[in-house]
């Protein structure tokens, strides 16, 4: 186990930083980044690079043609405990329109500070800026393995222009800390996380008069309606198993039979063989009305992140917390991020390390200040003892 006076150090360090802490994240918060507005991500992207760069680390801008640019920030130890890399994984795009700062300002209420983003997660990348601060700053220098702190623009919608990159750098890491927000008032640490995607089913008919000839056709939309009943028995809540046909479309008029129909459904699993089953299900659909045709679009984009693989590190955080009395508890979230990516190649991933507060993607998304120095300091020690 970890040395039970070092996040004691960090967290005694990080403590009279807290108005530095919070000037920060102010300042990525009010740098607007929408993940499908690269100019606004881009100006976010280089005030961020700003704040690293002030660092002893490497700082590298990965450009990207229709995204915000990618940034990987390398820190290598002069003297290391042994040969090794961490990755610390986060995101810097928002769910946020342009302008949005207008009606939804950054603001101090008490101990909670709002603002869009704040929470998922910028006020995380602010934190580790400052856990590195307190891993170099630490009296006795800390030996510690190469620490590669990756930030991507686009987790917001599918991570399509980073997955190569994060999981490239993955296969390099022996653990991945994921600086997505805590759950909850208490910080939950995410030890699992749902594997997550979206299918379309087409159904092809045929058209005619609705009432000169209905028997004539084949009606896309009854088919339709009876796959996705099909479907529905498919969940299990209890294992966390959840389908859900979330967008409807169909025919053309009211007296023509429909000759077209499409859903778009919402997967979920909470394990990977789970996963694999819906997807051969889905794959293996067979008409029920005859002469219909179907089509299967899509499935699972983000594998579970299964709890085998956030279990040593989960243990690790655990006692490091209770060290500083910061209490720990742990959650199953039924949305994925880039640690399901991770924890799929096989790379021990623990997620929610980042802000604790509340309100993601919503008009009072927020954080609870005097809670980001014991936070910093756990990640700060967990680097620095893995």
């Amino acid at each position: 186990m970890p040395d039970t006076n070092l996040a004691k150090t960090f967290l005694q360090s990080l403590q009279p930083r807290l108005p530095q802490m919070l000037a920060v994240v102010e300042k990525f918060v009010t740098a607007e980044s929408p993940s499908l507005e690269k100019p606004a991500a881009d100006r976010c992207c280089a005030l961020i690079a700003r704040e690293w760069k002030k660092r002893a680390v490497r700082v590298e801008r990965i450009a990207q043609k229709h995204r915000g640019d990618h940034l990987r920030i390398t820190c290598t130890p002069q003297k290391s405990r042994s040969a090794g890399q961490l990755l610390v994984l986060g995101h810097y795009d928002t769910v946020y329109s342009s302008g949005t700062l207008a009606k939804m300002p950054f603001r101090v209420e008490g101990n909670k500070a709002f603002g869009p983003g704040i929470f998922d997660m910028k006020a995380g990348i602010m934190q580790a800026l400052f856990a590195l601060d307190a891993i170099i700053a630490a009296p006795e220098k800390i030996s510690h393995k190469r620490i590669v702190f990756l930030w991507t623009s686009d987790e917001e919608i599918g991570s399509e222009s980073s997955r190569k990159l994060l999981e490239t750098e993955a296969r390099r890491s022996d653990a991945v800390f994921v600086l997505e927000p805590a759950l909850g008032p208490w910080g939950l640490l995410k030890t699992s996380r749902k594997g997550v995607g979206e299918a379309e089913l087409i159904v092809h008919g045929r058209a005619s008069h609705a009432g000169l000839a209905p028997e004539e056709g084949i009606n896309a939309v009854h088919e339709l309606a009876r796959q996705i009943t099909r479907m529905q028995s498919w969940n299990d809540p209890r294992r966390g198993i959840t389908l859900n046909a979330d967008i409807i479309e169909g025919g053309t008029r009211t007296n023509v039979i429909a000759d077209h129909a499409r859903t778009v459904i919402d997967l979920r699993a909470t394990h990977l063989a789970d996963m694999q089953r819906i997807e051969a299900r889905l794959h293996k659909l067979k008409p029920i009305l005859r002469g219909a045709t179907l089509e299967i679009r899509g499935g699972f984009n983000r594998p579970p992140l299964e709890r085998k693989m956030s279990t040593a590190l989960f243990s690790q955080a655990k006692f490091v917390a209770a060290q500083i009395n910061l209490p720990l508890g742990e959650y199953t979230a039924g949305g994925g991020s880039d640690g399901n990516l991770t924890a799929a190649l096989g790379i021990p991933t623990l997620d929610g390390l980042g802000a604790v507060g509340d309100g993601a993607h919503s008009s009072h998304e927020h954080i609870i200040v005097n809670t980001m120095p014991a936070l910093a300091a756990l990640l700060a020690a967990l680097l620095a003892t893995t």
